[in-house]
């Protein structure tokens, strides 16, 4: 494939210019200088540079080091438009539970989560700023989307939380609008715009307090997260699982797409509005 054209300057014009750039703003962070003896000017000196401009073109030939070093990248770049699965309709992030593209992640994550685990968990928590797309188109699901949506080496844990710890977690999730997958909530919301938990179950049964449930999240909002997330600090039996939330959710699509299931947007009421307990601002759960 040609090269593009282009000019490159020689080091020496690049260090001219640097200078001239340099020059006021070191001046600027001197101190004012003192009143001294007009002295002679100096004699004003000739003073030239030259400069040489090579064209980049396929005349030029390859770099042999630079060619090994593509070498190792190209199979991982090449990966990352290989087809996972299929998406019928498009995922969407906004709204309470960072809609449908929300419930796709958290989805995944307590699925993967489960499967590592060996047994059921009961709860998955992310937060919507970890979600780096707004959207996700119909049509064939790359594992370029799925790096894009989920950029960071984020990885799974689980932890275990008593029924009364999970109820504070709900609290900040709809404080926040963050994703989730296992429960059922009611909010309200406020005056302020603000939204509060009125209720809420997992799966169709109510929280006990004293209960033991198991949860997955991501190691950073264990580790990091906020006051919002000071509850999972609290949480007995850590367990990493040794998968980042992005290799965990391209596992999910794969599976699903073994199983002869398509991914879809998936907006199941986890939130529900109470609004008869509400004072409405316009608005609504994301449809």
């Amino acid at each position: 494939m040609p090269k593009p054209s282009r000019k490159i300057v020689s080091s020496r014009r690049l260090l001219l210019l640097w200078l001239l750039a340099s020059a006021p703003l070191a001046l600027a962070q001197q101190p004012a200088p003192q009143a001294a003896p007009a002295t002679p000017a100096p004699a004003a000196r000739d003073v030239s540079a030259r400069v040489t401009q090579t064209a980049v073109d396929p005349s030029i030939k390859d770099d042999p080091a630079v060619d090994q070093m593509l070498a190792v990248y190209g199979p991982k770049v090449r990966a990352l438009d290989v087809v996972i699965g299929k998406l019928k309709g498009e995922l969407r992030k906004g709204g309470y539970g960072a809609g449908s593209l929300g419930n796709f992640v958290a989805d995944g994550m307590r699925a993967q989560g489960s499967i590592k685990l060996g047994k059921p968990v009961d709860l998955a928590i992310m937060n919507g700023g970890g979600l780096r797309r707004n959207t996700i188109s119909e049509g064939e699901l790359r594992a370029r989307d799925i790096f894009e949506l989920l950029p960071f080496e984020n990885a799974l844990v689980t932890l275990d939380l008593t029924g009364e710890q999970v109820l504070k977690i709900l609290g900040g999730v709809v404080s926040g609008r963050e994703a989730q997958s296992g429960a059922r909530i009611t909010y309200i919301t406020k005056a302020d715009k603000s939204a509060a938990l009125e209720a809420a179950k997992l799966g169709n049964k109510e929280i006990d307090p004293k209960a033991t449930y198991t949860i997955v999240t991501i190691d950073y909002l264990v580790n990091v997260g906020g006051d919002r997330y000071a509850v999972l600090r609290e949480g007995k039996n850590l367990r990493p699982l040794g998968i980042t939330v992005r290799d965990a959710l391209m596992d999910y699509v794969k599976a699903e797409t073994a199983a002869g299931r398509d991914i879809k947007p998936n907006l199941d009421e986890r939130f529900v509005l109470d609004k008869a307990n509400s004072v409405l601002t316009g608005e609504t759960p994301p449809k």
